[in-house]
């Protein structure tokens, strides 16, 4: 299947009344038959099938196994910032989304996160710059506004010889799927503010969350507020 047809069509199955346009469930809360067995849907801000076909589509465009969506781009960076506890260590860089910086500097530091700014345009600045306490490496590539470009490949290479533990994110919103898929290339995480390119026409705010690795699936799902 081609891209363009995987992007039309995954996740726009026809459900079981054989609609061919996916119907949007504007509901909070779902019944439940046993109070003590919890059915796949509870409560829409932990998922309901159309968001499980948003994400199902969004997986399957940036090549990944499990998407979650966030209600925007910022609450997709913090619910995986939340992965961070105090005394870890992040490394990203100061191109970023001036919103993104501003989270990591006044509320994650106030955390107890150390946040080190460098710059990944020149990957060989990692050098000596990855130590115990670093839990993650967070950068942008395309970078919004200024269009910088990180070798993501390299960077992998550098972290996973370093440390194999530390988690590499990239938020993916400005090259967007079509133009890269992070987690090909070695990425642990990926971000969107679905908001842009995803969504298309600034008529909503979203964002996204891919990974390929189950553990850490399951612990963004747990931060989901």
């Amino acid at each position: 299947m081609r891209y363009g047809t995987k992007a039309v069509w995954i996740g726009n199955e026809p459900d079981y009344t054989g609609a061919v346009v996916p119907p949007i469930y504007m509901v909070s809360t779902f019944r439940q038959k046993d109070p003590e067995i919890k059915d796949k849907y509870v409560y829409t801000r932990l998922g309901n099938p159309t968001i499980e076909r948003l994400e199902k589509k969004i997986a399957t465009l940036e090549e990944g196994e499990y998407a979650i969506a966030t209600a925007s781009g910022m609450a997709a960076i913090d619910t995986v910032l939340r992965l961070l506890k105090p005394g870890d260590e992040i490394i990203t860089m100061e191109s970023l989304y001036a919103t993104t910086i501003n989270l990591m500097k006044t509320t994650y530091s106030r955390y107890g996160v150390k946040v080190k700014f460098i710059d990944l345009t020149k990957t060989e600045n990692l050098m000596g710059n990855i130590s115990r306490e670093t839990k993650m490496i967070y950068f942008e590539t395309p970078t919004n506004p200024l269009l910088k470009i990180v070798d993501i490949e390299e960077v992998c290479k550098i972290v996973k010889d370093e440390n194999s533990e530390v988690i590499v994110v990239v938020d993916n919103t400005f090259a967007s799927p079509y133009n890269q898929r992070p987690l090909k290339m070695g990425v642990d995480i990926v971000v969107h503010s679905t908001t842009k390119y995803i969504g298309g026409h600034s008529d909503i705010i979203g964002g996204a969350i891919v990974t390929n690795n189950e553990e850490i699936y399951n612990k963004l799902r747990a931060n989901l507020i």
